[in-house]
């Protein structure tokens, strides 16, 4: 039986972090503005704690916003001996945090060696100088590599953090960071499309019509086939999206910008939307004419093969000329997909579906 995670968060809002990026209110992300204590992150991990069920689950304390090695040393060892007493009870089982490139050297990494952290996440968001420099981040992507192989030198899990629709970012520039990712071979990736934040240099170049967001199309078209490229080299996509809050909301703190609640499912059904028009293409049209057709999968993949609103199901009957859909979760492994047409049935292979889409659009 497999582990059920479980993620403690701490916010360390704008915490060590010297830098203005144009794209950065970490207050306002947080919801935070006030400095963390130990004794706050004591308090929260009880808190979550004993929410947690009994039985086999991996819990793990993650320090988020800010840049954490760029706070002073004694402050953080004063955060990070809370997460590693608990680690001692066995009552977590691992700690992460995130930071800057440029705020990684051996005397960090020893100190965070000493206080048992296990994943350390680099906020790096772009690996095209241009497209730092226009952001304001104050670092190079020759940063970037140093800072992941020392990390990994040191034996943490690497984690790296890539941002979409950056000042003067492209498409083509996104799967090139995208690429150098994979070349890093990260424990994990975490893809964020930029969203315009109240109180931010972006927003006033918003304003002032210098800068214009993706739009959510767009942003999703471009973080589909980032998400294609990692699954088929086999890395571990985090998370898609920011996550929503009270705050982080159009209307509400995001200005403009390619927002979404279910963002991660509008990628998800969209590559499964091209996997099975890439196929069924390859076919001859009139076997679906006026048919039903029954799609066998695993039970988690049903809204994602769905689509949002079953926008994915209205797409393929329009397209096909059939009579109707109909998904079935049945016990096999995530990304399988049985299609049956009467007697036929047709075992689609996911990850080769990507490849050949990558192919086509000379990703790979």
């Amino acid at each position: 039986m497999s582990k059920n995670y479980f993620i403690i968060p701490i916010f360390v809002p704008h915490l060590g972090c010297p830098h203005d990026c144009v794209f950065c209110n970490q207050r306002r992300i947080t919801g935070l503005s006030t400095d963390v204590t130990a004794e706050y992150v004591e308090q929260t991990i009880e808190e979550y704690i004993s929410t947690f069920p009994e039985g086999k689950i991996h819990v793990e304390v993650a320090f988020y916003g800010g840049s954490f090695t760029g706070i002073d040393m004694e402050v953080q060892k004063n955060l990070l001996s809370v997460p590693l007493k608990y680690k001692a009870k066995n009552k977590i089982d691992g700690i992460r945090l995130s930071t800057r490139p440029d705020y990684i050297d051996e005397k960090v990494l020893n100190l965070l060696k000493k206080y048992k952290v296990d994943t350390i996440e680099l906020g790096v968001q772009s690996l095209k100088d241009e497209v730092l420099n226009k952001s304001g981040r104050g670092h190079s992507s020759r940063q970037v590599f140093d800072a992941a192989k020392l990390i990994k030198d040191y034996g943490f899990n690497l984690g790296l953090q890539m941002m979409i629709g950056l000042v003067g970012d492209t498409k083509e520039n996104a799967i090139y960071t995208a690429k150098e990712f994979i070349k890093l071979d990260p424990y994990c990736v975490r893809i964020y499309p930029t969203l315009v934040i109240k109180d931010t240099y972006l927003e006033k170049m918003y304003n002032k019509g210098v800068y214009n967001p993706l739009s959510l199309e767009e942003s999703i078209d471009i973080t589909t086939d980032l998400l294609m490229l990692f699954e088929y080299h086999n890395i571990n996509v985090i998370r898609v999206g920011l996550q929503p809050t009270d705050n982080i909301r159009l209307g509400r703190d995001v200005v403009i910008g390619p927002f979404h609640s279910s963002y991660r499912q509008l990628v998800e059904s969209n590559i499964y939307k091209i996997i099975l028009k890439d196929y069924l293409d390859t076919m001859d049209k009139a076997i679906f004419f006026n048919k039903t057709i029954s799609i066998k999968t695993n039970s988690k993949s049903i809204s994602n093969i769905a689509g949002q609103r079953s926008n994915n199901i209205k797409y393929l009957i329009d397209r096909y000329k059939l009579n109707n859909i109909k998904i079935y979760g049945e016990d096999m492994p995530e990304g399988s997909i049985y299609i049956c047409i009467e007697d036929l049935e047709i075992n689609i292979d996911k990850k080769e579906m990507i490849e050949m889409y990558l192919k086509r659009q000379a990703i790979i």
